[in-house]
């Protein structure tokens, strides 16, 4: 992995961190969702007039890539209505590497280096390490929020992985993924509609600055994630990426007032070691 890219998808990390802490605050967490998605899609449909179209053998990845991200949104707001950023984040990122990784490397036929295989199961293993050991009783994971953040993990993987190949497929990685903001900003929509009706609309006028920037942060990190997908091994780009919990760790610890005991520190050294092998 080129220098640029490696230093791009660091700062893509520190980006999801903070859309993730945005959302996290947001008191109606649903309604901040809904707002994100909505954010994603009238961002987007500017630069879709500008931006090349993507090449028509994508567009089935497209349209899966759009729900995928559905359910991702839809699960990620209910593993933080059930557990602590600092828990139900790292857990729902941390687990991804590892599928994708696998996937990578034994049905794509990806060839890594040991030591690339070695520093993503490394950032994988603090990650987990970081969600599942340490902390009180009161503050440990139960049972709801663990099956809602493993689920968002089996999403993250799944979008990560199509999102890859649909970029490399679809010939402008911008294209791609404006085209996928705007599906998956119409799919919330329709789906609020339906499950809540207008008044899923009508609450979001006090959340509009929540909503917003938590977009703007949301689509600088994953332009930069899709961009790097064509430039590096997925396998590598994803566990990178997931270095998001390290800002997320330093967020809930100062920002949010969570109680981080001295597991998740040395948790996050293992992800330190990790990113450190991923450059040797």
């Amino acid at each position: 992995m080129e220098l640029t890219v490696f230093f791009a998808v660091l700062a893509a990390a520190a980006l999801h961190a903070a859309w993730n802490s945005v959302i996290k605050i947001g008191g109606d967490r649903a309604s901040a969702m809904l707002l994100l998605a909505l954010g994603h899609g009238a961002f987007a449909l500017p630069i879709i007039a500008i931006a090349p179209l993507p090449d028509p053998v994508s567009y089935p990845w497209l349209l899966a890539s759009a729900l995928l991200h559905i359910g991702y949104q839809l699960f990620l707001v209910q593993a933080y209505a059930h557990g602590d950023l600092s828990q139900t984040y790292p857990l729902a990122r941390g687990t991804a590497p590892l599928i994708v990784t696998g996937i990578s490397v034994t049905v794509m036929g990806v060839a890594l280096a040991p030591a690339h295989i070695a520093a993503a199961l490394l950032i994988s293993a603090g990650i987990l390490t970081m969600a599942l050991v340490g902390g009180n009783a009161a503050s440990r994971l139960r049972g709801r929020a663990l099956a809602w953040a493993l689920g968002t993990a089996g999403f993250t993987a799944s979008y990560t992985l199509v999102d890859a190949i649909g970029a490399r497929m679809s010939g402008s990685a911008t294209g791609y993924l404006m085209w996928m903001f705007v599906l998956n900003g119409v799919g919330m929509a329709l789906l609020a509609l339906m499950t809540r009706g207008r008044a899923a609309f009508l609450v979001l006028r006090p959340m509009l600055g929540v909503g917003l920037s938590a977009s703007v942060l949301s689509m600088a990190s994953y332009w930069i994630a899709i961009w790097a997908f064509t430039q590096a091994p997925i396998a590598l780009v994803a566990a990178l990426r997931e270095t998001s919990i390290l800002f997320a760790l330093l967020i809930a610890a100062i920002w949010l007032r969570e109680p981080v005991d001295r597991w998740r520190w040395m948790a996050a050294g293992m992800i330190v070691a990790g990113v450190i092998a991923m450059r040797l």
